[in-house]
């Protein structure tokens, strides 16, 4: 017979991954684009590829302090053990902001996405999409787990079909910029571009429903390859096919460009992106709960700790993902909740290779780990300044 309150060890690698890559590629690789091609032109390239660099980097250093995730806390028990309980607390505490602020944010993106098929009411469909990943999430982490896989593979597919098709598109003028480069509106698309980026180390959230410790350290780097692989491809492919100022003026870029391929390319891409969202919004609600879940343990929070006989952290779930509800009654625009996310999120990113350079004192490991901080950091601090 199972062991009651315990996690079930159900998460091979390819789930890990999946959960990382679901996670990270949702709503803003289906507008950002866009936004960051009005934003600099051809040069939004260099925007992107200069967060892959910084995002890496954070992820590697997640990677090299991998070893302390034995156990759902593994957040905790890091930044407690670098820098104390009293760095610990606000550091997981903004971390759970950012998630709630996440699942919010996604549920908002999927709300935009079913406007374009003039669906009403997309507010309580929202909530209700929420409460039933929740659910999934509930009956356990084998079936939503399961879940995942199939829906990271169904967005991940012809995201990649849809970019090689349109290589032979691709007329080099286009990655000609037209207008001055202007280190302002660099760092202005620096900012907007990292939102795509986030949601990498929901990998290292499960440990401790993981068959094998060692698949979060491979998880980990096999995100960010297949992430910054596919990123660079849809934009260098977006802006070859199309340019940049046709994407500028484009709400849904990947469509534009998608349309060169064949008429009917919106409803595709859309559903597309709604598949995307509910995969992210699955890992979310994943990260959420054991985050939750993890600091309410450790500080013996009645009912929140608990883990049902199935091995889940029901409680967790329902607080969070009825808070992440609650907050789109407030605001369910996508923009104000995903800039919340973002900047809440930068501050443990930071912290992530701040450990790293204490824990691993390796000359590499720690120019990876100064090269993430300083990054991360910056990008928060121009975020208030441009």
């Amino acid at each position: 017979m199972a062991e009651v309150n315990t996690y079930r060890k159900s998460l091979g690698l390819f789930e890990l991954v999946s959960l990382g890559v679901g996670g990270t590629v949702g709503s803003g690789i289906f507008v950002v684009p866009g936004v960051a091609a009005k934003l600099s032109g051809p040069w939004s390239l260099l925007a992107w590829l200069v967060v892959a660099l910084s995002a890496s980097c954070v992820l590697l250093s997640l990677a090299y302090v991998s070893f302390r995730f034995t156990s759902s806390n593994g957040f905790y028990s890091l930044f407690t053990s670098v820098f104390g309980a009293r760095f610990a607390v606000p550091l997981i505490i903004l971390y759970l902001i950012s998630s709630v602020f996440g699942v919010s944010t996604i549920a908002a993106g999927i709300g935009q996405y079913l406007n374009y098929f003039g669906v009403s009411n997309v507010l309580l469909i929202e909530v209700a999409i929420i409460g039933a990943f929740c659910w999934l999430n509930i009956i356990g982490i084998s079936f939503s787990g399961t879940t995942e896989n199939f829906l990271t593979t169904l967005k991940i597919i012809p995201l990649v079909i849809i970019s090689l098709l349109l290589i032979p598109y691709i007329n080099p003028d286009n990655f000609v910029p037209r207008t001055p480069f202007t280190a302002t509106g660099l760092l202005a698309t620096v900012i907007i571009v990292y939102w795509p980026f986030t949601g990498f180390e929901i990998s290292a959230i499960v440990a401790e429903e993981t068959r094998n410790p060692a698949f979060i350290r491979k998880s980990l780097i096999l995100v960010m390859a297949v992430v910054v692989s596919l990123y660079l491809l849809i934009n260098i492919a977006l802006i070859g096919s199309v340019g940049t100022e046709v994407l500028s003026v484009s709400p849904a870029p990947i469509a534009t460009a998608a349309s060169l391929l064949f008429s009917r390319s919106g409803t595709l891409v859309a559903i597309i992106g709604i598949v995307a969202m509910l995969s992210a919004i699955n890992a979310y609600i994943i990260g959420t709960s054991r985050i939750l879940q993890s600091i309410s343990a450790q500080f013996s929070i009645p009912k929140i700790q608990d883990l049902n006989v199935r091995g889940t952290p029901a409680p967790a779930l329902i607080a969070g993902c009825a808070i992440s509800g609650c907050l789109l009654l407030f605001s369910n625009h996508f923009d104000q909740l995903a800039t919340i996310s973002v900047i809440t999120i930068l501050i443990p990113y930071i912290f992530f290779c701040l450990a790293s350079w204490v824990l691993v004192p390796d000359i590499k490991a720690r120019l990876i780990s100064a090269a993430g901080a300083i990054s991360t950091a910056a990008i928060l601090v121009i975020y208030f300044i441009v």
